[in-house]
């Protein structure tokens, strides 16, 4: 009875590590491609920092859910204890990173307020400075989202790192409404927009938009951390005991 227990959970981890396996492959996969592709993609995710930074994101989770579910693919069908024992320290060192990381968030919820993203936009914002990491992020944000500023284009009035001649208001092309939404996209009237013209400008605030976006996916990625959470729990609790099991 005993052994058909062990050999049934060996073959479960199996199927569970195979999965986990191929979604690391395709991860891997796709992030490689959207890399080196030689078609123009490659220069779109460049422009964007955000698809930059995602795309190398996509890479280093596929590459970490390959390598995860190789070893405890090969572990379980070879009841191999050295790769059992480390599969179980990968899935622990992950398991207690993501728990930090939702304690800490818990924790620092406060600092996620309009008031504090307002504060730093007008801190460290450098208008058209694209060599500015915060203010590249910024401008990829507004020109992706249609949006202007944490509030809106007041956010950018009277604020003395902005250098704008005495014809222009202080919106940042950014916020100027585009035919794409992309750093490609034609400007619909860039001049009308910086001189104040508001029909020429997006008036939303980014915190509201971001937040009206997201919103309908709180409790999908709430109940997906738990779940993912709870499979590395079980993972951990198959792994020692198939480890245990083992002669």
């Amino acid at each position: 009875m005993e052994g058909d227990c062990l050999s049934c959970m060996k073959y479960l981890m199996f199927l569970f590590n195979f999965f986990i396996f191929l979604g690391g492959a395709c991860l891997l996969g796709v992030g490689i491609w959207v890399i080196v592709d030689p078609t123009g993609f490659r220069e779109i995710v460049a422009a964007n920092p955000l698809l930059f930074t995602g795309a190398y994101i996509m890479l280093a989770m596929g590459a970490m859910l390959f390598l995860l579910g190789f070893l405890g693919c090969c572990g379980a069908i070879r009841e191999n204890k050295c790769l059992l024992l480390f599969f179980f320290m990968f899935i622990l060192l992950i398991f207690l990173a993501e728990l930090s990381a939702a304690i800490l968030a818990f924790i620092f919820r406060e600092n996620l307020t309009r008031e504090f993203f307002t504060k730093e936009l007008k801190k460290h914002y450098l208008r058209n400075n694209d060599t500015d990491v915060f203010s590249s992020t910024w401008n990829s944000v507004m020109i992706t989202f249609a949006c202007c500023g944490v509030n809106g284009p007041e956010d950018f009035e009277a604020d003395p790192h902005l250098l704008y001649s005495s014809l222009e208001k202080a919106t940042p092309e950014a916020c100027c409404q585009r035919e794409l939404q992309s750093r490609e996209g034609m400007f619909v009237n860039k001049h009308a927009c910086l001189t104040g013209v508001e029909r020429f400008q997006n008036r939303q605030g980014c915190y509201t938009v971001i937040l009206n976006s997201f919103e309908t996916y709180v409790y999908l990625a709430g109940a997906l951390a738990i779940g993912v959470l709870a499979i590395e729990l079980f993972a951990m609790i198959f792994a020692m005991c198939l480890f245990r099991g083992i002669q």
